[in-house]
């Protein structure tokens, strides 16, 4: 069996939020690999530590990718501030003879250095085309948490494990590792609070995650982190704004000064997207649809919204609305395929973390969330069957079965793209639903 087909079978999907199925990508080939190491949404560290404290694992699982799309260079991408963990990540590489070919790229503590396609062009000086992807440009990137499932699925292991950042205003801030289907409360509680009846918990970083309307679901293989805050706090008061109250909000107020446009890290490598226009064609119901058509090209890093806009508007959110009037219409972008060319003033145009962390009101709890050992061992965990882009896995399981865990319980359904998935416990199946299948241990 080679790696592509372990790590099929091994059920690897993008492990930074994504959820895209590795073996797919590892079916490409590319001039380049880049492992993702910037974890650029604040608060979150569950990558940098990672790194830290498997760097064997890490390097050999990438190195193994890159050598799979026929990668000439792979790049293990880390912001220049992660000293430590960068002193020891070379020291390995050098000892597992994974040089030249494996070699470090420092990135800059900015936000969004993490969105691939700005790694890309920081890494590369290569820009994604429109409505493209890093193949495009000769390039495949993977997670570093990816990395180290790689590496296990080639010692047969499947991914039956999540590690998770609990962060925020909180008596306990850490990072833990849990089975996948562990129930989110239980992570939750790791933070040291026993009631969130006055919290609200943002499942994912501060900029790009949604704040939950319901803690009573499961861990899936795709949760990074679980920022919790106040209900009153002023981000959260922000990300829960409706698309409706933005517009009232946007038509009042917006001078069209163009400041969410200039620092969109989108269009500074060359891409037409203009969330000022966006504010526009909303605020006066415009209804042209080729002027829209350029809010499909957001990457929804929210920088727009929660940091450039000088009146606290909402160009992300007037760029939502549009998405969802071309959806109805099913219009799409239609891409030239062409390499854009960087803007010349995107060099003094990025947003320092430190920065965009004060302005979120967050740089109290911009904390150290060290990983610890934690007992986690759930009476029942619920294994989603649709945590990755595709189709969804087909339950092999029947209610009643007893199944071992690391044992496959759902398959990628016939000619689709997908990924399997593996109880995490030993136990019985009592439930398939719709959206995952319910085993209860022992």
């Amino acid at each position: 069996m080679n790696l592509i087909e372990q790590v099929k079978e091994a059920g690897v999907i993008g492990a930074g939020g994504a959820g895209f199925p590795t073996h797919v990508k590892l079916s490409a080939t590319a001039e380049f690999i880049l492992l993702n190491g910037a974890e650029c949404e604040p608060l979150l560290r569950v990558d940098q530590q990672l790194m830290e404290i498997y760097p064997d694992e890490i390097i050999l699982g990438f190195q193994s990718a890159g050598k799979a799309v026929g990668a000439k260079k792979a790049y293990l991408c880390i912001k220049d501030k992660h000293k430590k963990v960068i002193s020891i990540l070379q020291e390995r590489i050098e000892a597992l003879n994974a040089a030249p070919f494996v070699e470090i790229a420092l990135l800059p503590d900015v936000y969004p250095a993490g969105d691939e396609q700005i790694l890309v062009y920081t890494v590369t000086g290569r820009s994604v085309p429109e409505a493209g992807i890093p193949l495009n440009v000769g390039c495949v990137v993977v997670n570093s948490e990816t990395a180290l499932n790689i590496y296990n699925a080639e010692k047969g292991l499947p991914v039956t494990e999540k590690f998770i950042t609990v962060a925020g205003d909180i008596p306990n801030r850490v990072t833990v590792k849990v089975p996948v289907g562990t129930p989110i409360m239980d992570v939750l509680k790791q933070s040291g609070l026993d009631s969130f009846d006055d919290y609200a918990v943002i499942d994912g970083g501060p900029m790009m995650g949604p704040v939950m309307t319901d803690l009573s679901g499961f861990v899936g293989k795709k949760h990074k982190g679980f920022v919790i805050l106040k209900k009153d706090h002023s981000l959260i008061t922000k990300k829960t704004t409706t698309v409706e109250q933005a517009r009232r909000v946007n038509i009042s107020a917006c001078a069209q000064c163009r400041m969410c446009t200039d620092l969109c890290p989108r269009y500074l490598i060359g891409h037409n997207v203009e969330p000022h226009k966006s504010m526009r064609i909303q605020n006066y119901g415009l209804e042209g649809v080729e002027g829209k058509k350029h809010a499909q090209l957001c990457c929804m890093c929210n920088l727009c919204e929660l940091f450039s806009c000088p009146a606290g508007l909402h160009p992300k959110l007037a760029n939502d609305a549009l998405k969802r009037d071309l959806a109805e219409l099913n219009i799409r972008y239609e891409a030239t395929g062409e390499e854009p060319t960087a803007r010349q003033n995107r060099e003094y145009r990025q947003v320092p973390s430190k920065r965009l962390t004060a302005r979120l009101g967050l740089s109290a709890y911009d904390k150290p969330a060290p990983m610890q050992e934690v007992e986690c061992t759930p009476e029942t965990v619920r294994i989603s069957i649709n945590s990755h882009v595709g189709a969804p896995a087909v339950p092999t399981v029947a209610v009643g079965d007893t199944v071992f865990a690391g044992q496959c319980v759902a398959a990628i359904a016939d000619g689709k793209l997908g990924a399997p998935a593996h109880s995490s416990i030993a136990g019985t199946v009592v439930g398939i639903e719709k959206d995952h299948i319910a085993i209860r241990r022992g």
